[in-house]
Formats: C-alpha cells, structure tokens, sequence
C-alpha cells in the first residue's frame, strides 16, 4: 500500500496523509457476505448514554470474514482486494472451486488472480493457511489460531505478524507483534505472510471533522472537569491532576490488568517489549 501527502489547499489538507487505495481493485462488497453494521451512539436498551464520546459517523456494513480457512484442499481464486470500513486490513475476495466465496485478511503481496489453499499439505506460500507443525521455522506468519478450529484470532491488523521461531513436542514458539514469545499448539492454523495495508500507522486524518465521521466525538481531558467529575480534576491554575488515572479511579498508566491466575499464563515464554 501506498500513502500519499495532498497540496495544501485548504487547512484541513494541510497536515492530511492519506491512504492512496492503490491496491483496491472493486469498489462494491460481496451481497451475500454483508450484514447491516447497526450503530448505538453508546446508548444501552433503554436510550440511556453508557459510553461517552461515541455518536455519528458514516454509515457501514460488516463484511463477514473467514479466520477459520477450514475448506481444506479446495483451491480458491482472488477475484478482488477489498476496502473494509470496519477494519485496517484490506480483504480478498476468494472464489473456490466448490461455488463458495468468503472473505480473508489480505496478505501483502496477495494478487488478484493468484490461487491459495488451506490445509496440512499446501506449500507454504503467501496467502495459504496450513498448521504451525507443517510451516518451515523462520516463516512470517498471520492470523494465527490459539485453539485448533477456532478460527484466526492473533496478528490480523494492519501490517502485523507473528515468527514462527521453534517447535518442541506438541508446543510451537512464535514471536508476537507485541514483543511477546509464547507457545501455541502445532495443530493451530496460521495463514503466510504479513497483513496488507502497513502503511496505515502513517495516515494522519489532517481535521477533526474526519474522526467524527468514524463515530469519534470529541473527548474532554480529565484535567479540565471539576473534582467531582473526575479524580484528576480542579486545582488552581492548570494543575497537572496528579497521577493519571481513569474517572473510576483505576491507575491508567502502568498498572497490571491481566489477571494473575490466567489459565494461559504458562504457555507465555516472555512478555512484550516494556513502554
């Protein structure tokens, strides 16, 4: 993917970098694999606001993807890379063999036309899927499942992936995006290749009315409420709030969230990089 800096001809251009969509090649989702995307401005049943700074936005529809890849051995054919509003990755539309189209997180590189598969005894190219036992060491991998037949659940945003760097018994090693190492089970599917789209950790939206138009209102900092609206409030002057925590009270810098019993924790070899 590429980016692109716009003529500053108006301010709200001015500090815009925006996403080219050079690698999209159809503008129209599938029909039959979008669902209404209904939006609720963070009210709850009852109309009342539970979520704060939620409202607006342009209207979108899911886009049903498949993280499973559970058609094994039945080759498929890119018709198309596809924009998706709900997320950063670009999708590819696949048409297999059998009549059925779905959805996948486009790999970067991923052609139109190209064919892939799923399943134990696919070569390990970019776009297929097969399980972390058959998958040489080494390999960048995507969409990694954490139980078998679940369905892809790890590195799937834009321009992520995980390394496949050891295997022992029934545990492979991957490194995280994260920084994290941990181990999955080699029955697992991983799809090859890094997720499309990297660029988009570069975009700048350039203007606010460009996050309103994804949903976003705009949020007011705890410093600049009253005490009784938010712990780091009031003070004379502009007072820093004291130690940055969130309107409960809960510390929001550093503090440890993962509970301390979870049942994963002995598969985790070393945490992620430290901020």
């Amino acid at each position: 993917m590429a980016i692109k800096k716009l003529r500053p001809v108006t301010p709200g251009q001015r500090y815009r970098i925006a996403p080219a969509f050079t690698e999209i090649t159809k503008s129209e989702p599938e029909k039959s694999l979008v669902v209404t995307n209904k939006r609720s401005g963070g009210r709850n049943n009852s109309g009342k606001m539970t979520m704060r700074y939620i409202g607006g936005g342009h209207k979108r529809k899911t886009r049903i993807v498949d993280f499973k890849r559970n058609k094994f051995d039945v080759p498929a054919t890119v018709k198309a890379i596809e924009y998706d509003p709900t997320r950063s990755a670009r999708l590819a539309l696949l048409y297999y063999a059998d009549g059925a189209k779905t959805y996948i997180l486009a790999p970067e590189g991923l052609q139109v036309g190209q064919e892939i598969k799923s399943g134990e005894s696919v070569a390990p190219e970019v776009g297929n899927a097969l399980p972390l036992a058959k998958i040489p060491l080494g390999t960048i991998v995507h969409n990694i499942e954490l139980k078998p037949g679940k369905g892809g659940a790890m590195a799937r945003s834009a321009g992520s992936y995980a390394q496949l760097t050891a295997r022992e018994g029934k545990y492979a090693t991957i490194k995280l995006p994260s920084g994290e190492t941990r181990k999955v089970l080699v029955t697992c599917l991983a799809t090859v290749g890094s997720v499309s789209n990297s660029d988009h950790m570069n975009v700048r939206l350039g203007k606010a009315g460009r996050n309103r138009w994804l949903g976003k209102r705009p949020r007011t900092r705890g410093v600049a409420m009253n005490p009784v609206d938010h712990p780091m409030g009031g003070g004379e002057g502009k007072s820093s709030g004291g130690h940055p925590r969130s309107r409960k009270g809960l510390y929001s810098k550093g503090k440890k969230t993962r509970t301390p019993k979870k049942y994963s924790n002995n598969l985790i070899i070393s945490r992620g990089k430290k901020k």
